[in-house]
C-alpha cells in the first residue's frame, strides 16, 4: 500500500480493478485549511487521463510492474509480432500499444515488454535506436549562416534534423525519448 501523499510521477497504482499511473503529482498546504494530495493519472488500460484530489493519508494499492527484454520480430498487418528472449514465446503487439515507438523501430531490434500479471500493458523501447540515414541533402562546406541542420528520412521512414555534415548511407543514433539527432556511428 501507498499512501497519497507519497505519490510521485511514474509510479503505478490500482484502483477499483484498473490500473493506474502517476503523470503529475502536486501537495498543496493551505494556509488555515488542511492539505490535499492533487494527481494526474493516466488510466493504462484505456488511456484516458483524469485527475483527481486526496487527502494525503488516503491509500493505494501499488502495482508490480514487471519489465522483461523482447525483439521485435516483424510486421504483420496491425499488429507487430514480438518474442520474449527468455521464454522464446511469440505474440502480436497493436499499433496503439507501442505508440509513437513505432518509428524507431526496425526488424530484431530488442524492447521491454512491461507486464502486470501477465498481461501486456506496453512497451519501452531502450533511450537511443541506431539508424541509417536513407536519404538527406547534401551540406555545403561553409553553410552555416542560415541552419545548422538539415531534414534527414532514415531507414524506418521517419524524418530527424541532422547537423550538416551527416550524409545518406551514414549510420546514426537518435534518442528515441526525444526524436533528436545524438551522434553519428562509426
Amino acid at each position: 500500500m501507498i499512501d497519497a501523499g507519497d505519490l510521485r510521477p511514474g509510479n503505478t497504482v490500482e484502483r477499483g480493478g484498473d490500473l493506474f499511473q502517476v503523470m503529475d503529482f502536486a501537495h498543496v498546504k493551505q494556509g488555515r485549511g488542511t492539505a490535499f494530495v492533487r494527481a494526474k493519472f493516466k488510466n493504462l488500460a484505456s488511456g484516458a487521463v483524469t485527475e483527481e484530489t486526496f487527502r494525503p493519508e488516503e491509500r493505494f494499492t501499488r502495482a508490480r510492474i514487471e519489465r522483461s527484454e523482447a525483439q521485435y520480430l516483424y510486421k504483420d498487418g496491425d499488429a507487430y509480432v514480438v518474442m520474449d528472449t527468455i521464454t522464446y514465446d511469440q505474440f502480436p503487439v497493436g499499433a496503439q500499444m507501442l505508440g509513437d515507438a513505432v518509428q524507431w523501430l526496425k526488424e530484431n531490434d530488442t524492447l521491454y515488454l512491461l507486464s502486470y500479471q501477465g498481461r501486456v500493458l506496453g512497451v519501452e523501447l531502450p533511450i537511443a535506436a541506431e539508424l541509417e540515414v536513407t536519404y538527406t541533402e547534401p551540406g555545403f562546406k561553409g553553410d552555416t549562416a542560415n541552419a545548422s541542420t538539415k531534414p534527414a528520412t532514415l531507414e524506418t521512414g521517419v524524418s530527424v534534423d541532422v547537423p550538416l555534415f551527416v550524409e545518406t548511407g551514414e549510420r546514426i543514433r537518435v534518442d528515441t525519448r526525444t526524436g533528436r539527432y545524438m551522434e553519428r556511428v562509426s
